[in-house]
């Protein structure tokens, strides 16, 4: 898609959608049933979709022989294996990361076709008719409502798809409008609503949010992307990011993260929510003195449509703020620069410091240091 910036837009977000058309794959016809071996220490998740948004509906163990029916891509994911955003799928919506996977040849692309709705069947009477529109070619499916998500697939021009509902996401200016709504489809992936025609419809209603369903290992994988792009962009050292989001999140599953993507405990100030978020939430919260007495309190944090957009929002909160200027001096020194941000009254509990090294070092976040 052309013309596609990364500026949010004020204004009430105009309704999504759900499609049941066809989604385009890269490759021809797969071949199916070529058998792999899973290689963790412990569990491998498998997922509805090739995403680690995508609910669980299962795991497979270490040693663990599989059918892999073919293969697509999907979230990247750095493995035991290999670095891959492609995904095996098992089954009728069961998927895991070949990342984890050993395989002998054969393995294939899956093949265009048909993508049923995962939960239902699509009735004409609980969804509204639209029409792709897009004069700047085919226009992509992705597994989150971000142009950082992973790419699903595309639909063509004058695809006729069924919309259900939409969620906030990134700005996008396409051939019908310029807005940050993206449709959900019915197979669980989004679709920019810049390039679709159809009648008004109301946002999707709020569900939980997929970190809450991740393994520790896939957490990080998760993170890993955004944390790197946040050093290209800002300077922010990953192996803090990933620490910070792990320590303010507890793992992706706090109330801030799975329901509004904040990862890094991120305040509104008098209302100011920054380029990347969305809006405020209001949530009960530990603060601490200078002498560590600690108290309960509420405060208001901001909401992001994805999580990409928390991670961006770090880098650029950290390096647009003047008090952790100093943190900027040790941007090859992940040690340092935590230091002086913690320093600077990042966070007022008074171990934060020895928090987020202690898991720096527990989980070797350290390699994931774009620079080393």
């Amino acid at each position: 898609m052309l013309h596609i910036t990364r500026r949010m837009l004020a204004g009430p977000l105009l309704a999504a959608a759900i499609g049941a058309g066809l989604l385009a794959a890269p490759a021809p016809a797969l071949a199916a049933g070529v058998s792999g071996t899973v290689q963790v220490n412990d569990y491998l998740m498998v997922r509805s979709g090739p995403s680690l948004s995508a609910r669980s509906v299962g795991t497979v163990r270490k040693g663990q022989k599989v059918a892999i029916q073919c293969v697509v891509s999907g979230s990247t994911v750095r493995g035991s294996v290999r670095t891959t955003n492609l995904w095996d799928r098992l089954g009728s919506g069961r998927y895991i990361s070949h990342a984890y996977v050993t395989a002998g040849s054969g393995l294939r692309r899956c093949s265009a076709g048909p993508v049923q709705d995962q939960q239902t069947k699509t009735t004409s009477s609980i969804f509204t008719p639209a029409v792709v529109r897009s004069t700047d070619g085919r226009v992509n499916v992705r597994s989150g409502p971000s142009l950082s998500d992973a790419l699903i697939g595309s639909f063509a021009n004058g695809t006729r798809v069924n919309l259900v509902c939409g969620v906030v996401g990134d700005q996008v200016s396409g051939t019908v409008r310029a807005t940050n709504a993206w449709a959900k489809l019915s197979n669980g992936y989004y679709m920019s609503y810049a390039y679709l025609k159809s009648g008004r419809l109301s946002l999707c209603p709020a569900s939980s949010k997929p970190t809450s369903s991740m393994t520790p290992s896939e957490f990080i994988a998760a993170a890993v992307p955004g944390a790197q792009l946040g050093w290209r962009q800002h300077g922010v050292p990953p192996s803090v990011t990933i620490a910070q989001a792990i320590l303010e999140s507890g793992w992706g599953k706090s109330s801030l993260a799975s329901k509004d993507y904040n990862f890094f405990g991120i305040k509104c100030f008098n209302g100011y929510y920054g380029k990347y978020a969305t809006g405020c939430k209001t949530y009960r919260t530990t603060e601490c003195t200078k002498a560590g007495s600690c108290y309960s309190t509420s405060a208001t944090f901001r909401s992001y449509p994805s999580m990409a957009r928390s991670f961006s929002d770090h880098g650029y909160f950290l390096r647009s703020n003047s008090r952790y200027k100093p943190a900027f001096s040790y941007t090859r020194d992940a040690n340092k620069f935590i230091w002086n941000v913690w320093k600077a009254g990042y966070a007022t509990d008074p171990n934060y410091y020895t928090k987020v090294t202690g898991l720096m070092s527990k989980y070797n976040l350290y390699k994931y240091d774009t620079w080393k």
